[in-house]
């Protein structure tokens, strides 16, 4: 299994610690490939993975998320890691607010996702983690 998939038992979990109904947070720690790493047949230009995340996936996402409760709270670079394992780096934190994970799950779950927004964030990150949040209250 890709490091990187979001899989039906993690949403399937993540669903059942999530009260319904509330808006939830999503933190992104991303690590770009140095080269978007396409599967075969997936027809697309050569680019760094930096490029295939910024102007294929997040454009095909928003496409896809259209209409759907989700803001973009905050995204840019990360300048140095405090506490954690040595050596482990991200380029890249970004947080979005869904209505709530009903939101996020019904853009995920889509075979378009799967089919035409997927493969570029696969072929971008190097290494990724997706946490969900609450606010607290």
């Amino acid at each position: 299994m890709n490091a990187i998939e979001i899989t039906l038992q993690a949403l399937d979990a993540a669903e059942r610690a999530i009260p319904p109904g509330q808006p939830v947070y999503m933190l992104n720690l991303l690590r770009y490939r140095a080269y978007a790493r396409y599967e075969d047949g997936f027809d697309a230009a050569p680019c760094s993975g930096r490029e295939a995340f910024n102007e294929r996936y997040r454009p095909a996402f928003r496409r896809l998320a259209a209409g759907k409760p989700l803001v973009r709270m905050f995204s840019g670079p990360v300048l140095a890691s405090l506490v954690g394992p040595q050596g482990k780096r991200w380029d890249e934190a970004a947080i979005n607010e869904y209505g709530d994970f009903a939101a996020f799950r019904s853009i995920v779950e889509t075979e378009t996702y799967q089919r035409e927004v997927a493969p570029h964030r696969h072929a971008a990150l190097e290494d990724f983690r997706l946490f969900v949040l609450a606010k607290a209250m």
